[in-house]
């Protein structure tokens, strides 16, 4: 990595994600904004939800957001888990919804109505944590999430198989192509986001925590996105710290050759955020960060890395 790969221009950082609350429906898209250009120190915008869903499941969890030519798109699961007589994880993963929810806009500020765009196969348990990658050569998107399909199932007891990485193409997340598998492993892999690099692709997902040998978060490295040459360089990031983490969430210091990676710590309370950091991303080696200033129960999201500009809006719209 060389100087000139750093962002000169950029400032400040979004966080765009859900709030888990155990005595309410907090399922819908906040804001958090960086303190300044602080990758670690981050304020709650606003008094309340940004986003919400009203249609589908009335729920949105994982959020995401992606960077096109012109304008942004964010996606979110359509999944409700709080419910006053509690959570169905069986109905959630082999009977839940296959859309994704969706909204654009041209700023950050102001977003479109929510769509619901159906994005696994007929049959399929769930799609869970979309993300998508935008292709400026193809001016599209490859969008993916994981989907437990029907095929691998048992019809007979309503249940779907092992959860895997789907993908397709979407010029607009109006239409995608077919979708087809993209990652699988034994047991089940959730939770996929991938950073794209001048020099590599790394990709960071879930293994699934019951999964015989589970290598839980684990980091791989390829020289596409679509290349078959993928090697694995890290395994169970952070298990001697919890156990129990998903919904990673990666990106690049503006201004140094460093990034952070942000683990969900999903069973312990307070649930939210870990964060790790390196300044070697071959080498797979993840040092614990100390001083995550971040509000509790900030959960699966996204960090957007900001252009000044973009930065001085968001803060002024939520200025008191």
């Amino acid at each position: 990595m060389t100087a000139s790969t750093l962002n000169e221009g950029g400032f400040g950082y979004l966080l765009v994600h859900f709030v888990e609350d155990p005595h309410s429906h907090a399922e819908k898209i906040f804001y958090s904004l960086s303190v300044g250009d602080d990758p670690l120190t981050w304020r709650r915008l606003g008094d309340g939800p940004l986003l919400e869903s009203t249609a589908g499941t009335t729920g949105v969890r994982d959020p995401h957001v992606v960077r096109g030519a012109d304008r942004f798109y964010l996606m979110a699961t359509d999944l409700r888990v709080w419910r006053p007589e509690g959570p169905d994880w069986s109905a959630f993963r082999h009977r839940g919804s296959r859309d994704v929810v969706v909204w654009e806009s041209p700023d950050l500020l102001g977003w479109s109505e929510p769509r619901y765009l159906t994005v696994a196969p007929e049959g399929a348990g769930m799609a869970w944590a979309p993300e998508a990658i935008y292709d400026p050569a193809a001016d599209d998107y490859l969008l993916f999430w994981s989907s437990g399909l029907a095929s691998d199932g048992d019809p007979a007891l309503g249940l779907t198989g092992d959860s895997r990485i789907m993908v397709a193409r979407t010029r607009d997340f109006v239409t995608i192509e077919e979708p087809s598998t993209y990652l699988e492993l034994p047991g089940g892999v959730i939770d996929l986001t991938m950073l794209v690099t001048p020099s590599a692709v790394y990709r960071i997902a879930k293994h699934d925590d019951e999964a015989p040998g589970s290598v839980r978060i684990f980091q791989q490295r390829g020289t596409s996105v679509l290349a078959s040459d993928f090697v694995t360089v890290a395994e169970r990031v952070g298990h001697e710290i919890a156990p129990r983490l998903e919904g990673p969430l990666i990106f690049k210091h503006h201004h140094e050759d460093r990034w952070y990676l942000w683990l969900d710590r999903y069973a312990t309370q307070a649930q939210g955020y870990l964060a790790f950091t390196t300044t070697d991303l071959d080498a797979g080696e993840w040092t614990p960060v100390e001083g995550l200033d971040l509000p509790p129960s900030t959960k699966h999201g996204v960090v957007l890395p900001l252009r000044r500009h973009e930065y001085e809006a968001i803060e002024a719209r939520f200025r008191s």
